[in-house]
């Protein structure tokens, strides 16, 4: 959303720093074995629906945590199959206090409290989105017009109710 004011986008706090990320892959991996989409779809689970990182951001990381020995890739129906090594498992336990700490920050980020108010409002958004998607392509210039009117007025609305 940009900030209509600066004509910029609002800085976001974000659930990560640079590198956190191999930390949680990590945990997850130690649990059981796993491809990179269920890593995704497991950090949105995790995150209520409110973070799930981009292909862009795990896929590297695996990568990377496969050339550290940290990782093991196998291949199995076309997907690649991740589970932590020994190597893996000592990197994280001698690293276990800072790894509970990125866990516990990202339990806090998404507040816990109002998680599943919030949960359903991020429904409702991907629900909008995908009827957007699917149904406004077909839309003429003064239809999408009106929406792009519509979403703008409920964007300044609540960011009203949040100040």
């Amino acid at each position: 959303m940009l900030d209509r004011h600066r004509g910029q986008r609002p800085k976001h706090r974000k659930p990560f720093h640079k590198g956190d990320l191999k930390y949680i892959i990590l945990d997850l991996t130690k649990d059981k074995p796993r491809y990179g989409y269920e890593v995704i779809q497991v950090l949105e689970d995790l995150s209520h629906g409110f973070y799930a990182p981009s292909p862009g951001t795990v896929y590297p990381t695996l990568q990377m945590l496969e050339e550290m020995g940290h990782i093991s890739a196998d291949q199995q129906d076309s997907k690649k199959v991740y589970t932590i090594t020994d190597e893996g498992r000592q990197f994280l336990a001698e690293r276990e206090e800072f790894a509970e700490e990125i866990k516990n920050k990202m339990r806090d980020y998404w507040n816990p409290e109002k998680v599943n108010e919030m949960g359903d409002t991020m429904n409702e958004f991907r629900d909008l989105w995908r009827f957007l998607h699917r149904q406004a392509r077909t839309a003429d210039a003064e239809k999408i017009q009106r929406i792009r009117d519509i979403i703008s007025r409920a964007s300044n609305e609540i960011e009203d109710i949040l100040k």
